[in-house]
């Protein structure tokens, strides 16, 4: 009952945190009314958006999981961007929008070994928009499979989103719901499926970072079986 109360906090939040909560309490000692009470409402939204809540992430090797909190906005077919190195062939794009109320933790949509990390400078337009995903700032992850598949996992910053934070480097492994990032404050994580991958989400659901399935994978093909005789 006790962690439905005291959800762990996101080490890079506490700074925020402090110094909300630093601003109240002068507020307080001063008698500043007027100032209290509204960064008061501030330090308590800073706990709730930095909240890092544990997560049951489904063990099946064969599915894609939600990669962030937040509401599907849309799926479409799109050129995935450059610096990803996914070929100029549209792969379905399923767009997550994270309202300044969503977790903002990122995280991987399967066990993969990180093979790009690209930071895309660019605009703060409404995440929420379709051109974000080409004009806004940016970090582009390609995270490739043992079975050969590449993956890719796109933050965007919004126009309140001005932090794009990315834990990992290329050449790391990472575990199907490990923690690779975070974005600050509101914001949109774009996936991008391989050829061959069966939908299992649609526009207006809400997804759990880490625990929604979003898509299966098609078995890799296996090869030629060699007779037994007996």
């Amino acid at each position: 009952m006790l962690a439905n109360f005291f959800v762990p906090i996101l080490a890079d939040g506490w700074r925020f945190i402090a110094m909300f909560a630093g601003a109240t309490f002068l507020a307080a000692l001063t008698g500043a009314a007027w100032l209290f009470w509204p960064l008061m409402i501030l330090t308590l939204w800073s706990i709730y958006f930095f909240r890092d809540p544990p997560r049951g992430v489904p063990q099946d090797d064969g599915v894609l999981i939600a990669p962030a909190d937040g509401l599907v906005q849309m799926i479409v077919d799109a050129v995935p961007p450059p610096e990803l190195g996914l070929g100029n062939a549209a792969l379905t794009r399923i767009s997550i929008f994270l309202s300044v109320f969503d977790v903002h933790i990122n995280r991987a949509p399967c066990a993969a070994s990180v093979e790009v990390v690209a930071y895309h400078p660019g605009k703060f337009l409404n995440a929420a928009a379709d051109k974000a995903s080409e004009e806004n700032e940016r970090m582009a992850l390609a995270l490739r499979r043992a079975d050969g598949r590449v993956i890719g996992c796109v933050q965007i910053a919004g126009w309140v989103a001005r932090r794009i934070v990315c834990y990992v480097k290329p050449g790391q492994a990472v575990a199907a719901g490990e923690r690779f990032g975070h974005i600050r404050f509101g914001s949109r994580t774009d996936l991008y499926l391989p050829p061959g991958a069966r939908l299992l989400v649609a526009p207006g659901q809400r997804m759990i970072g880490g625990e929604t399935v979003m898509a299966e994978l098609d078995p890799v093909a296996a090869g030629p079986r060699t007779a037994i005789e007996f």
